[in-house]
């Protein structure tokens, strides 16, 4: 199973080029914002992504999917997930949870500065970023077209096996053919933070009350992190959950996306039974926008339910 090149060129090969025009975000999105103690936790868009319908579930019975995506209201030609930034402001601190896909992804993305600025926020506030890994949507934000640091005063922070996978130079040449624009263009954008990156594993607590979780399997070294100071943890998933009908309904389902497909199931299923036992918020990058919830059991599988 390959992922396919999500660049302008692949838009335009497969014919997905007029749909990605006609969704492009109209005007600036509110931005929502809901309180996790003393701290605020806002979810600001990006825009939105365009993917290949073969791209996503390659391997699921695609009939049941299809069925799946109509009952849902969604379009069965193609796979149209928001993009949620989630910022945290927590005492003298503005956190960043990934920096959005800048302007050379692809033309529904890369929104996040001008919804940054309608919901009040400037760059050179944030003090710090925190990265779940390094996909296009989540890190060709960090540099703008002048290749200058957008986040000029933050401190930023990786995932060591993260790092250390798309940092190697033999990660390009290892890539299939399709992954290829994904590692160069990580590499591009990490060698900006080569003196100033501060990496973690597993448990640890990034920054205050925020505990970096295990969910590999997107990527090698795929970080979600646990906001704590609530009167519950608010789950900031990243994309080990991403879509909010499938996800949910077929967790077993491989998603095209992940690097390794078997361990983001893995992943997958043990982050929604946690979430559902724990009844912990969940905020992730492509579920509806603001892309905030919480996860129930729906006989063996989950549902997402959407925050009012």
């Amino acid at each position: 199973m390959t992922l396919p090149d999500l660049t302008r060129r692949t838009l335009l090969r497969t014919g997905l080029a007029a749909t990605a025009a006609a969704l492009l975000p109209v005007g600036l999105r509110p931005a929502r914002a809901f309180e996790i103690g003393a701290a605020v936790l806002t979810t600001v868009s990006d825009g939105n992504l365009v993917l290949p319908m073969g791209f996503a579930y390659p391997d699921a019975p695609q009939d049941e999917l299809l069925a799946l995506l109509k009952a849902n209201g969604l379009p069965t030609d193609a796979l149209v997930p928001d993009c949620n930034v989630p910022i945290l402001a927590s005492g003298d601190r503005l956190v960043l949870f990934d920096v959005g896909s800048g302007s050379n992804f692809m033309p529904s993305a890369g929104r996040l500065l001008d919804n940054l600025a309608e919901a009040g926020f400037d760059p050179s506030d944030v003090t710090d970023v925190v990265f779940t890994h390094g996909h296009p949507d989540h890190l060709w934000g960090l540099i703008d077209d002048f290749d200058e640091m957008v986040f000029a005063n933050a401190r930023f922070h990786m995932g060591q096996a993260e790092w250390e996978f798309w940092r190697d130079p033999g990660t390009v040449d290892a890539m299939p053919e399709e992954r290829k624009t994904f590692a160069i263009g990580a590499q591009n954008r990490l060698a900006h933070l080569e003196d100033m990156i501060t990496l973690f594993s597993p448990g640890a607590e990034v920054l205050p009350g925020v505990e970096a979780v295990d969910t590999s399997g997107h990527t090698p070294g795929h970080m979600s992190f646990l906001l704590h100071g609530g009167p519950e943890p608010v789950l900031v998933a990243g994309d080990a959950i991403t879509h909010f009908a499938v996800s949910f309904a077929h967790p077993s389902w491989p998603s095209g996306s992940d690097q390794d497909p078997g361990k983001g199931v893995e992943t997958r299923l043990r982050l929604l039974d946690r979430l559902a036992a724990d009844k912990a918020a969940l905020t992730a990058y492509h579920l509806p926008a603001p892309g905030e919830g919480r996860v129930e059991r729906d006989g063996t599988a989950y549902r997402f339910v959407a925050s009012g």
